[in-house]
C-alpha cells in the first residue's frame, strides 16, 4: 500500500467526518448554538483520521488490503479498493480490522448505512471496541432524518465513554445527544471532559469553552460549581466512607467469584465513575473510602464536583458494566463533602 493511498484515505476521512457532522451542527445553529462549534468539528474530523494514518504507516500495510495492486502503472481507486476489501471480508469474515476499515471508508463515501453495517461486524467480533461503538452512533444518527442520538446510539456511546474516558469524539457526541434532549447540565458537564485535553488557548479549546457556556446558560444562567467546603477539598482530596450490605432476600443469589463494585459517579455528565473500588463480594457487609486516587481520569474525580451519585453492584461476571442479573443497591446523591459514613444496602436485580 502506498503512502498517497493513507493520505488520500486520511484527507477523505477528514471531509466525511466533516460532512458527517454538519447536520448536527446546522441542527445546533438553529437552536442557538455558536458558530464556533463549526471550529470544533473540523478539528474533531481532520485530526483524529490524520493521526489514523500515521498509526497505519508506523505499524504497515493492514492485512485486510494484502494483495490489493494497482493496475499496471494505475492508481488504485478508492471504489477498486472498496470493493476488493468487501470480496476480502467475504472470504474471511472475520477480519477485525477489515470491517474497521470499510466502516471508515464508508462514512468517507457518505454511506451511513454501509459504515453502521461495517461496524456492527466489528461489535460482533469484539463487543468492547469502543471506536467502533462511538462510530456507530455517529452513523446512525446520519440515518435519521433529525440526527437525534439516542437509543442504541445512546448506549453504545456511554459504554464507549465507560471503557475510553479520553475519547474525544465520544464525548463530544454524548454531550450533543444530551444538548439535544434539554439536557444542558449534562451537556455542558460532558464537554468539561474535553477541556483538559485541548491546547489552552487553542482555538478548538476557545469553541469547547463557548459550547459550554450555551449548555450552562440554557441551564439556567449559570455553571454547575462546587460548593464552598467542596471546593476546600480540592487542595485537599475528597473522600468518602461507604458502608454496603447485601439484603438478605438476596443473599441466595450470591455466587462464587462474584465482584463488588463501589462507586460514585457526577451528579451531571457521563455514567463513568469518579471513583470506583473493586472487591471480592464474599467480604459483604464491608467498609470502603472512595478516594480522588481512585479517579478513571485525573480530568474528573470527586474534588471536581460538589454532588455525586453513589452506589454498588455486584457483578457475577466481573464487568465494569452492568448486566443483567447483577445485583444493586445506591444512596442516591450526596455530598462530597460529607464526613458521615453512607449506607448502602444492595437490594434491587438489574
Amino acid at each position: 500500500m502506498k503512502i498517497a493511498f493513507f493520505i488520500a484515505a486520511a484527507v477523505m476521512i477528514a471531509v466525511a467526518l466533516a460532512a458527517l457532522l454538519l447536520p448536527l451542527i446546522r441542527q445546533g445553529r438553529q437552536s442557538g448554538r455558536p458558530r464556533s462549534v463549526f471550529a470544533l468539528a473540523l478539528a474533531i474530523a481532520f485530526v483524529l483520521p490524520l493521526a489514523a494514518a500515521g498509526l497505519y504507516l508506523l505499524v504497515g500495510t493492514p492485512v485486510a488490503l494484502n494483495g490489493v495492486a494497482a493496475e499496471a502503472g494505475q492508481p488504485l481507486t478508492i471504489q477498486q479498493a472498496i470493493e476488493e476489501l468487501r470480496a476480502h471480508l467475504t472470504q474471511q469474515p472475520g477480519d477485525l480490522q477489515g470491517w474497521m476499515l470499510l466502516a471508515q471508508t464508508s462514512a468517507t463515501q457518505r454511506d451511513p448505512a454501509a459504515a453502521r453495517d461495517a461496524y456492527e461486524h466489528v461489535l460482533k467480533l469484539d463487543a468492547n471496541n469502543a471506536e467502533a461503538m462511538v462510530g456507530w452512533a455517529e452513523a446512525d444518527s446520519m440515518l435519521r432524518n433529525d440526527h437525534m442520538i439516542e437509543g442504541r446510539a445512546l448506549e453504545l456511546l456511554k459504554r464507549a465513554v465507560l471503557l475510553q474516558p479520553d475519547s474525544q469524539r465520544g464525548l463530544w457526541l454524548l454531550g450533543i445527544s444530551a444538548f439535544q434532549h434539554g439536557q444542558y447540565h449534562d451537556a455542558a458537564a460532558t464537554w468539561r471532559l474535553l477541556q483538559p485535553q485541548l491546547e489552552p488557548g487553542s482555538k478548538v479549546a476557545q469553541a469547547v469553552a463557548e459550547q459550554i457556556a450555551v449548555a450552562d446558560a440554557r441551564a439556567g444562567g449559570a455553571p454547575v460549581a462546587a460548593s464552598s467546603n467542596a471546593s476546600a477539598a480540592v487542595a485537599q482530596g475528597a473522600s468518602l466512607q461507604v458502608q454496603v450490605s447485601l439484603a438478605p432476600a438476596l443473599k441466595n443469589r450470591l455466587e462464587a467469584g462474584d465482584t463488588l463494585f463501589v462507586y460514585a459517579r457526577a451528579q451531571y455528565g457521563p455514567p463513568m465513575p469518579l471513583a470506583v473500588a473493586k472487591l471480592d463480594a464474599s467480604q459483604l457487609p464491608v467498609k470502603v473510602t472512595l478516594t480522588d486516587a481512585m479517579a478513571m481520569t485525573p480530568a474528573m474525580k470527586l474534588s471536581s464536583v460538589s454532588h455525586v451519585f453513589v452506589g454498588a453492584r455486584i457483578s457475577h461476571g466481573g464487568q465494569p458494566i452492568a448486566q443483567p442479573g447483577d445485583l444493586e443497591g445506591d444512596a442516591g446523591i450526596v455530598a462530597v463533602d460529607r464526613r458521615t459514613p453512607i449506607t448502602i444496602n444492595i437490594d434491587k436485580v438489574h
